[in-house]
């Protein structure tokens, strides 16, 4: 751990390392509070749980369809170009949907489309980035870990934001300065030399971009499910916490599944992982199926919460595994696409998480909303389990690191991303 502690502090040190981190997470705290503040908003406007979940749902899908294609354009046109313009227009759709409130349905399901549709893809950016301003291949790898450690801090510290806002003022005033926060966000990021800089590797014509990729699509069915999961317990967690007449308790619950993806995340960038990162996924999301089926028991609110921070700690694990596999996969020039594709497969899944979530509460209770996390993990597991085969071929090339060795490894088309799993070559000399 002490390993991994001091690997962290050697990549905050790296020139615009911690700027481009803090810029990304505050970028992306309106998209990663976006379910739990529109359902706040919609029950403090009088909607039903469905509203909320159908609205969160549209949100979640609009998100999904514009990032892989903002992630496009980012390949294409670069960063500045395209972050900065879509935080501002998302923003501006969020604070629509704090005017008209859920009185005239058009125009709230107008304003959750446009702040989805216009969601900046900074996450995939970042990880485009990590490359351009750490160099080496492992610093790489251990920065996708700790952006996902650091990534559940903000999923443990948004929610809590939120209803401290909603204490404090309204869920439309937490609505409006979340997303106010977000643009500057982006700015931070957008400003910064390494984004101003960074240009796509060139990239094969075809229309189908990063889906081209079989074993990018395998992860992405599979991140579906995970999503669906997560998606589920936002919606299950506010049920729980008004079955228990605290507010606060769904604050908790959340901040609890973020501390145990937290503490996960961090022991697993502590370390070096030997073998393909694609058999070690299906270990790790078949722990995360685990942790999600207890929380359909629905004990006490001590009990709960542990069972919430035990669901969390495979999470970032997960998702830090996925974005190697993932730049494993990518065709060549289509490295913010690929990663925002992930992005939006698991914002689908969260978004379908949360519209059967919302029913599910209605018709048979809140155990039932919490059972939907569980089906979902072992969803993914099986179509990790039934791809593996697909998974275990990624594209192989000469990495940068090889160039110079002389040795072959196994890497994605995207050689600029140096994505090659540590100690797992071919064992072949060039």
């Amino acid at each position: 751990m002490g390993a991994g502690a001091t690997g962290y502090a050697e990549i905050l040190k790296a020139p615009h390392a911690t700027r481009l981190l803090t810029g990304t997470l505050v970028g992306r705290l309106p998209n990663a509070t976006a379910h739990i503040a529109i359902v706040l908003f919609t029950r403090a406007e009088g909607g039903s749980y469905t509203l909320a979940g159908v609205l969160a749902a549209v949100y979640g899908l609009a998100t999904a369809i514009g990032q892989p294609l903002l992630g496009r354009a980012v390949d294409l046109y670069g960063q500045p170009r395209v972050q900065l313009p879509a935080a501002v227009v998302s923003a501006l759709g969020m604070a629509l949907l704090a005017a008209v409130g859920t009185g005239s349905l058009p125009d709230a399901f107008a304003a959750v489309v446009v702040a989805g549709l216009f969601t900046p893809p900074l996450e995939g950016g970042l990880r485009a980035l990590w490359p351009s301003v750490l160099g080496r291949e492992d610093r790489v790898h251990r920065a996708y870990a700790m952006d996902a450690v650091a990534q559940e801090v903000m999923f443990t510290v948004g929610p809590l934001l939120v209803t401290v806002l909603v204490s404090l003022w309204s869920p439309a005033a937490a609505l409006l300065v979340i997303n106010a926060i977000g643009v500057l966000g982006a700015l931070s990021v957008v400003l910064s030399e390494p984004s101003r800089a960074w240009r796509s590797a060139p990239r094969e014509a075809h229309w189908l971009g990063a889906l081209r990729s079989p074993g990018l699509l395998a992860l992405l069915g599979a991140f579906f499910f995970v999503g669906l999961a997560l998606g589920s317990i936002t919606v299950a967690g506010v049920a729980y916490a008004d079955d228990h007449g605290r507010e606060a308790v769904y604050g908790w619950l959340m901040a609890a599944l973020g501390l145990g993806a937290l503490l996960g995340g961090t022991f697993y960038g502590a370390r070096q992982w030997a073998g393909a990162p694609e058999r070690r996924l299906l270990v790790i999301v078949a722990l995360l199926a685990l942790g999600y089926l207890p929380l359909a028991l629905t004990p006490g609110v001590v009990a709960m919460t542990a069972l919430s921070a035990v669901a969390g700690v495979f999470l970032a694990p997960a998702i830090a595994c996925a974005f190697i596999v993932v730049d494993r996969h990518a065709p060549r020039g289509t490295v913010t696409e690929a990663f925002s594709w992930l992005v939006t497969t698991f914002g689908v899944g969260a978004a379908a998480g949360t519209a059967v979530a919302g029913p599910a509460v209605e018709l048979g209770g809140t155990a039932w909303s919490f059972a939907v996390a569980g089906a979902g993990g072992i969803a993914a597991l099986l179509v990790l389990t039934a791809t593996q085969r697909v998974l275990a071929v990624p594209g192989r090339t000469k990495d940068i690191a090889g160039a110079i060795t002389g040795s072959i490894t196994v890497s994605s088309e995207n050689d600029r991303n140096g994505a090659a799993e540590p100690g797992f070559s071919s064992g072949r000399e060039a």
